[in-house]
């Protein structure tokens, strides 16, 4: 089985910025993109993405989750980092002429399509670290995967680490930057403590990891931080709050000190997850803080954790009534 995300269907969709318009969008062939050597991206990464799945549905059908939602945040995106603005309508289509084209290779459950929209700034000009780029190229990938948990799903280790992730103005910007400089922590936290990944808590401020967003469980109530411009406003956890409010769980979007996580973990029933759009809710059974190892709850999956990612899974794979109305038919 091939490692996920590393398939691609043969071809993508793209649109350039030039002359202060955009070109009709067209299919290419999606092995490589014409790019200057001085394009601003390769040296001011004027670069955001999108990450979304497209799912098969017992009847045939295929249905895309949420796309609204991570088409307003490319959107976010592109305009806090200063590249060409698009209308979301053109995005939106270009991503459903995709899925639509290689539907026929949208896998089952647990399988999905990974969808992958990607904005980069192309203008060359080495002497641009300071204004935007005035071109750029929007793009949509489409990648057959199958179950992230392929083998089981483990419950993590995590260090919490007295760092930012990124700036703390570019959190909620899904850049290529902010993962590069989350590399290095999560490699050395790797090597040295068997993590698998950082927990970033600048200050004692509990945020989150270097690819997902933290959920702390503690009986009825999930806490998890407010949203701010510090660290990215997930789709998934959204989704996961509101499945959780309409279960009857107390939702509370605050702050969480290192202090009081250590504390309500080692709880008897403690749960701790983290959210995104690839695991969807993965367990964590250890936070690893100044040397010390602590176990959160029974120190694997617990019961809340595996119920709300089930509940999730059942609306995208059409096994549940999608109350909320996220899934957009594709054909």
């Amino acid at each position: 089985m091939a490692a996920f995300g590393t398939v691609f269907t043969p071809e993508m969709i793209i649109s350039r910025f030039n002359d202060n318009s955009w070109s009709t969008p067209e299919m290419v062939a999606s092995d490589s993109i014409k790019l200057h050597p001085g394009a601003h991206v390769l040296h001011y990464s004027s670069t955001c993405f999108e990450g979304l799945k497209a799912f098969r549905h017992a009847d045939g059908g295929v249905y895309m989750f949420r796309m609204e939602k991570n088409v307003a945040r490319l959107q976010q995106s592109s305009k806090l980092l200063a590249l060409p603005q698009f209308e979301a309508a053109m995005l939106s289509q270009m991503i459903l002429d995709m899925v639509k084209r290689f539907a026929a290779d949208v896998p089952t459950p647990p399988g999905s399509m990974y969808i992958r929209p990607t904005h980069i700034g192309t203008e060359a000009s080495i002497g641009k670290a300071a204004a935007p780029s005035l071109e750029s190229l929007l793009y949509v990938l489409l990648s057959p995967v199958g179950d992230y948990f392929a083998g089981g799903s483990k419950a993590l280790r995590l260090l919490l680490e007295d760092n930012a992730r990124c700036a703390s103005h570019m959190g909620m910007v899904k850049s290529g930057g902010n993962y590069a400089s989350a590399l290095q922590p999560i490699m050395q936290a790797r090597a040295t403590v068997q993590a698998d990944q950082v927990l970033f808590c600048p200050n004692g401020d509990v945020q989150e990891t270097g690819a997902a967003n933290f959920l702390l469980i503690d009986g009825n109530e999930i806490i998890t931080k407010a949203l701010d411009s510090s660290f990215l406003h997930g789709i998934t956890r959204d989704s996961i709050l509101t499945l959780a409010r309409d279960r009857g769980m107390v939702v509370s979007e605050r702050e969480l000190t290192v202090d009081e996580l250590l504390e309500r973990a080692q709880k008897p029933g403690a749960e701790a997850a983290l959210s995104g759009t690839a695991a969807v809710l993965t367990p964590v059974g250890t936070l690893i803080h100044a040397g010390k190892e602590y176990t959160v709850g029974s120190g694997g999956a617990g019961t809340t954790t595996n119920a709300l990612r089930q509940a999730l899974n059942d609306i995208q794979w059409g096994k549940a009534e999608d109350k909320h109305s996220w899934l957009t038919k594709v054909c």
